[in-house]
């Protein structure tokens, strides 16, 4: 979810996992109002888990660049999968499924334009299409577990948290331990409402070898969302720094609070509330 909220993680990640929390602060009763190419990452409403903006990282002189050597030549594979990826990272996704789609067309066979195409149109929101497009990534004779994280973060975003978890558990069967499947695996469950198996299921994801900044993120969100703050904060000063982490948590529990207060006092602040779940979710 990812980001609640996983292929590789990105910048995606992120806005998938504020969506994702929103929509998980809402059945669980938390807020007003809601980790993971898509698969892992953190942040909830209008907290900033992950810092810096991807963007700041991809100079706009790099993309120009990426982008004249795919309009000298449309039919490099290669060229064009780094100018979408690119723009996939500084949030263009409308620009980035259209270049994957022209690749797909001319590549129709290809399974890692197809997952890259897939993974892109849920980027943008577009679910249907991409769990079309991710259906034909792979086959069952060759299951792929990143094209399987990604179908499941796509049917979490529908609502078939169900049907995630399957895919997820398939996943693990071909990946075992992959912290970026657990960690989907357990935003998965903590919008299916099951804290207690998305906590234990993402401490098994961060005691891996191979976890970073997003799986340790999205614990602290479970955490936080059990109400377990000064657990949540310690975790996410590990990556963040103490002061960040602190203002990440004071947001949250002030949106819990808001949830908590007397029917009075929501009423006063309803507007706000609804604000912050429309940003999570767009």
């Amino acid at each position: 979810m990812t980001g609640i909220c996983s292929a590789a993680p990105s910048q995606p990640g992120m806005v998938r996992t504020r969506r994702l929390l929103a929509l998980a602060l809402v059945g669980l009763g938390l807020a007003g109002c809601q980790s993971r190419s898509p698969e892992t990452t953190g942040s909830i409403g209008g907290l900033n888990l992950l810092g810096a903006n991807r963007a700041e990282r991809s100079p706009r002189a790099e993309i120009d660049a990426l982008a004249a050597r795919y309009n000298a030549d449309p039919n490099d594979v290669r060229a064009a999968m780094r100018y979408a990826a690119a723009l996939r990272a500084t949030d263009q996704k409308s620009q980035a499924v259209a270049v994957l789609q022209q690749v797909a067309l001319r590549n129709p066979k290809d399974k890692v334009v197809l997952a890259a195409y897939g993974k892109s149109l849920a980027d943008a929101g577009r679910y249907q299409e991409a769990n079309e497009v991710l259906q034909n990534a792979h086959s069952p004779a060759q299951p792929d577990w990143r094209v399987l994280s990604a179908q499941g973060m796509v049917a979490d975003e529908t609502g078939d948290h169900a049907r995630a978890q399957n895919l997820y558990d398939t996943a693990l069967k071909i990946a075992p331990n992959e912290p970026r499947i657990l960690s989907n695996l357990g935003l998965s469950y903590a919008l299916s409402r099951r804290l207690d198996e998305a906590e234990t299921t993402l401490r098994l994801a961060v005691a891996q070898p191979k976890a970073d900044a997003r799986v340790r993120q999205n614990l602290a969100l479970v955490l936080g969302l059990k109400g377990r703050y000064d657990e949540a904060e310690q975790v996410l000063a590990q990556d963040l720094g103490p002061a960040e982490a602190a203002a990440n948590m004071r947001e949250m529990r002030a949106m819990a609070a808001r949830r908590a207060a007397p029917k009075t006092a929501q009423a006063a602040a309803a507007a706000p509330g609804r604000q912050l779940a429309r940003s999570a979710i767009q």
